[in-house]
Order: structure tokens, then sequence, then C-alpha cells
């Protein structure tokens, strides 16, 4: 079992900054695997940030530029900073993780940026 724990969520005005923490536990090893996605009401989940197989990050179209992912390996944890912020990102933020082939996800954590 993995368990994935988001926080740093909160209100901000447009171009302000937030930094988004994901802290896992449990049978991972490789926090690699974690993304950050969000879910705006009425729209799909979507990718915003990720690491590919051989560790570097990618991003969605919508947040290159201003977002910044990153880990810590030691801890199991892995960031999203965001810039810049607008508020078209807000959104419910989610952290998720794969392992073996099974999708964990956390609680997510609530960002609203107001204009």
């Amino acid at each position: 079992q993995v368990q994935l724990v988001e926080s740093g969520g909160g209100l901000v005005q447009a171009g302000g900054s937030l930094n988004l923490t994901c802290v896992a536990s449990g049978s991972i090893f490789n926090i690699n695997s974690i993304g950050w996605y969000r879910q705006a009401p009425g729209k799909q989940r979507e990718l915003v940030a990720g690491f590919s197989s051989g560790g570097s990050a990618f991003y969605a179209d919508s947040v290159k530029g201003r977002f910044t992912i990153s880990r810590d390996n030691t801890k199991k944890t892995v960031y999203l900073q965001m810039n810049s912020l607008k508020p078209e990102d807000t959104a419910t933020y989610y952290c998720k993780a794969v392992v073996y082939g099974v999708a964990y996800w956390g609680q997510g954590t609530q960002v609203t940026v107001s204009s």
C-alpha cells in the first residue's frame, strides 16, 4: 500500500506563488513515479507535471515556465512550486503514484487564485 498526503494549497492573488508538497509513505521506493494533477470544477482531471522514466521533469503546456516540480528522495517528497499563478490555475491539486501498475491518489489540496 502507498499513501500520499498533499499540502500547501490556499487562496492567493493572481501573480502570487504557492508551493505544494506531496509526502509518500508505504511501499514506494521510486518517487519518480509521482506526478501532479489538477481538477477544476466541471472539468476533467489533467496532468500538470511529472517525471519521465529517466528522471527529467515534464510539464503541461499551460504551466511551463511557471511551475517547477522537484523531489527529495530521502524524504519521499515531491514538490510543486507554482509561480505567476493565474485564476485559471484554480483547482484541486492531487499527487498520484503508480507502483507496480497500481495508481494511488492523495486526497487533494485546494488552490484558489483570485483575480
